[in-house]
């Protein structure tokens, strides 16, 4: 009949402090025995596993119910659709088990989703299927007709491969005049049978005596063992050897070595000469297996150590020692040593190390199971007993769940960016002296969890790029790391869609979703923008995806691709209409006649501008004469050079070119016309000064885009039409909308122009590179406000 027990082990209460898993261990901690007779039939019923463990029947294939541990091969297996445990192999207990009084096999059930391991134990019942046996079907025997009655004769005893009644014999002698049967009555059954003499024998009556001698054992149906006895009836010699004892014990440690004596045996006869002379010899039941771990001495009578003794092999050995002299016919005696072998710590622990849930997530929660350790010795008492160690510094811990049986399991929390992977190495350590190890490893790799962003590697990139650039051009690559793997860390790029006034951002550039190289799709004016300040975002492949921005600053750096323009007279004057300008003749050296005004919407050197005189294309002055005005350097002032005279023509045409610092530089040209008048004759001579003069504009098309307007055209400064150009508003883009203007630059101020046709061009000068380089370097430096 099969039965199934539960118990309750020490191994819940250990795991209190892990309260997620405190139900699931309660249940793996519980163990349930189950017995099956030794060789049943394969698909024997051995118990209803899943629902004794309280698992229901529509949970055991999706929760992966299954037999982790194969302690025991295939001898048993579970269904998995009705969760019943069957016998699927035969089980031979003497196989398995030897004569150990207890016998089982030990199982791992495994449920999944939760994790749930749970310890079995299937104790194999021996049945009655092996008969008793003698170490040889027949047996001789030499006994002297002038032996005594109640002589003993030791003859070996069967042996039997069950345990318990099964093993426990009966022994019966055939129906005879001559012998009896005597029979130890000891559990151990180590001292021999023996046959005694109740009835002379008489070798004229009977020469040879026939007997059987049979075995049986306790089982039910009972099994029989026999042993045929041909006794020889000799002439009489009337000693035989005695020995001191009929049974010696001997404790000889294992692994003792060749030549160590076990024991000295003595038999003593009285007789005289060849008679009394004692040969010593293991009877002939004794196997030739026995031979090779021992020797005896025929003189001496010595036993010694002939081979290899090991406890874990057979811890007792029983000798059946014969002692004969060399009468004749020559008389024997027997004795029967029993050699207990002491164990010895020479077996170090056995490992092993089963896998569960490799590799670990890094947010796997604390007490989750990694592995299944078992261990065992084959030493005894306290060479047998193990404790289990881990090496230190390692994120688990051992917890003991069953006899011999342990469980890995996390102990702390895990980060794979820290530590990819922890070599766990269990160490096994039994309690002899001197202790012996044992050590198995497991690498547990940690699986990684997008719990990282993609981070770039700067705050915020600041890139430069000279307008009208080539459609396409590389502006820079960011670049973001994350510092997850595989999926986890593929990282993509994109643009942080926006509008840069009336347009969307991604018609000014665009970002390689997988390089993160950034390239400006149109060339930039810098008149129109001169700064693009947008976000580019890294988002990983992982699910959830995360993700982080950084900010891009692409500053339009200024070319001279505009010409200077002369701004014209008046409101609705042309800028291609010479205007005349009336000079009174009696006006000193440098008296400031006139003044051409223009701008140019570049920035820096490229809107730096100076001016010059060129030669009139009718001539200037007749007869050669140098000319008597001349124009300020960065002023554009007209002023005298000398006082005028009648000689001076009275109509004149002055040609003054204005010129950038770009290169190369671009130049506009203006006409002025002079008309010299006597004093009183100029009707306009008071607001002639303050006039503006109309120019031939290089391009265009490069008024429309000016900002100064009339403003910058209204006052006279030292540092002249650079400085007015460079305070208009510069256009930056940093957000939705309309772009900002809160970018600008200035030029400092300088001090008022003197009289002095000379000092004014060396104040011209000194004004303008001042500025320039003041103001080259205020236009890097500027404040951005958003």
């Amino acid at each position: 009949m099969l039965a199934a027990t539960r118990q309750s082990g020490p191994g819940a209460q250990r795991l209190l402090p892990w309260l997620l898993l405190l139900a699931a261990w309660r249940a793996g901690s519980a163990q349930l025995r189950y017995s099956v007779p030794e060789e049943a039939q394969h698909g024997t019923f051995v118990g209803r596993l899943a629902q004794d463990l309280g698992l229901p029947l529509a949970e055991l294939v999706p929760r992966l119910f299954r037999v982790a541990s194969r302690a025991g091969g295939d001898l048993l297996e579970v269904n998995v659709q009705n969760g019943i445990l069957f016998v699927n192999a035969r089980m031979d207990r003497e196989a398995l088990c030897g004569r150990s009084a207890e016998c089982g096999v030990h199982l791992e059930v495994v449920v999944e989703r939760p994790l749930q391991v749970f310890h079995v134990e299937v104790e194999v019942r021996d049945v009655n299927d092996n008969p008793p046996v003698f170490p040889a079907t027949r047996k001789n025997l030499f006994i002297s007709e002038a032996r005594a009655l109640d002589s003993h004769f030791s003859l070996e005893g069967a042996s039997d491969a069950d345990v318990g009644s099964n093993a426990q014999l009966t022994y019966r002698l055939s129906p005879n005049e001559y012998f009896s049967l005597d029979v130890p009555t000891s559990a151990e059954q180590v001292n021999p049978v023996n046959l005694v003499l109740k009835k002379s024998l008489d070798r004229e009556v009977a020469s040879e005596l026939l007997l059987v001698l049979s075995a049986t054992d306790g089982g039910k149906p009972e099994l029989t063992g026999s042993v045929e006895l041909r006794i020889t009836v000799l002439d009489s010699n009337d000693n035989a050897p005695v020995f001191d004892k009929s049974l010696y014990r001997v404790k000889l440690p294992e692994n003792s070595s060749n030549g160590t004596l076990v024991i000295s045996l003595n038999a003593s006869d009285p007789d005289e000469g060849s008679n009394g002379h004692v040969l010593y010899s293991f009877t002939t039941e004794v196997s030739p297996r026995l031979e090779a771990y021992f020797h005896i001495d025929s003189v001496s009578g010595d036993i010694k150590v002939n081979g290899k003794i090991d406890f874990e092999e057979n811890q007792l050995w029983k000798i059946q020692i014969e002692a004969v002299d060399k009468g004749n016919p020559p008389m024997f005696g027997h004795c029967t040593v029993l050699i207990e072998v002491v164990d010895v710590n020479d077996n170090a622990p056995e490992l092993v190390v089963t896998s569960i849930s490799l590799p670990v997530p890094e947010d796997a929660p604390v007490g989750t199971v990694i592995a299944l350790v078992s261990v065992s010795d084959r030493d005894s008492g306290a060479n047998g007993q193990v404790s289990c160690a881990l090496t230190p510094d390692v994120p688990f811990r051992l917890l003991s769940t069953f006899r011999n049986y342990y469980s890995l399991v996390l102990d702390s929390g895990l980060d794979r960016e820290l530590v990819s992977g922890y070599s766990v190495v269990v160490t096994a350590r039994d309690a002899g002296s001197p202790a012996l190890r044992a050590s198995a490893s497991v690498w547990v790799e940690v699986a990684d969890v997008n719990d990282n962003a993609p981070a770039f590697a700067q705050a915020e990139y600041t890139v430069f790029v000279r307008e009208n650039n080539a459609p396409g051009c590389h502006l820079v690559t960011v670049s973001a790391r994350d510092a997850d793997a595989r999926e986890n860390a593929r990282v993509s790029y994109s643009l942080v869609e926006r509008r840069v006034g009336e347009r969307l951002l991604s018609s000014y550039v665009s970002v390689h979703a997988e390089s993160g190289r950034v390239h400006a799709l149109q060339p930039l004016d810098r008149e129109e923008l001169e700064l693009l300040r947008f976000e580019v975002s890294a988002r990983d492949a992982g699910v959830p995806a995360l993700g982080s921005n950084v900010t891009l600053q692409v500053f339009v750096l200024d070319e001279n691709d505009h010409a200077p323009w002369v701004l014209p007279r008046g409101a609705g004057g042309p800028a291609s209409e010479a205007v005349p300008v009336w000079v009174s003749r009696s006006a000193g050296a440098g008296h400031v006649v006139a003044k051409v005004r223009a701008v140019d919407a570049d920035a820096g050197y490229n809107a730096w501008l100076s001016y010059e005189l060129q030669a009139a294309p009718n001539g200037a002055a007749s007869g050669g004469a140098r000319l008597p005005f001349r124009v300020g350097l960065y002023t554009g002032e007209i002023s005298t050079t000398r006082s005028l005279d009648e000689a001076d023509l009275a109509r004149q045409r002055l040609l003054v070119l204005v010129k950038d610092h770009g290169e190369p530089a671009l130049t506009a040209t203006a006409t002025v016309l002079l008309s010299l008048v006597d004093s009183g004759q100029a009707p306009a001579a008071a607001s002639s000064r303050a006039a503006g003069v109309a120019g031939v504009a290089g391009v265009a098309a490069a008024a429309g885009r000016v900002r100064a307007g009339a403003a910058c055209a209204g006052g006279a400064s030292a540092v002249g039409s650079w400085s007015c150009s460079q305070r208009r508003r510069q256009r930056v883009s940093g957000g939705e909308g309309a772009p900002k203007a809160d970018l600008m630059a200035f030029s400092p101020s300088v001090p008022p122009e003197s009289s002095s046709a000379d000092s004014g061009v060396q104040q011209d000068i000194f004004g303008n590179v001042s500025t320039l380089i003041l103001g080259y370097f205020s236009s890097l430096l500027v404040s951005v406000t958003y």
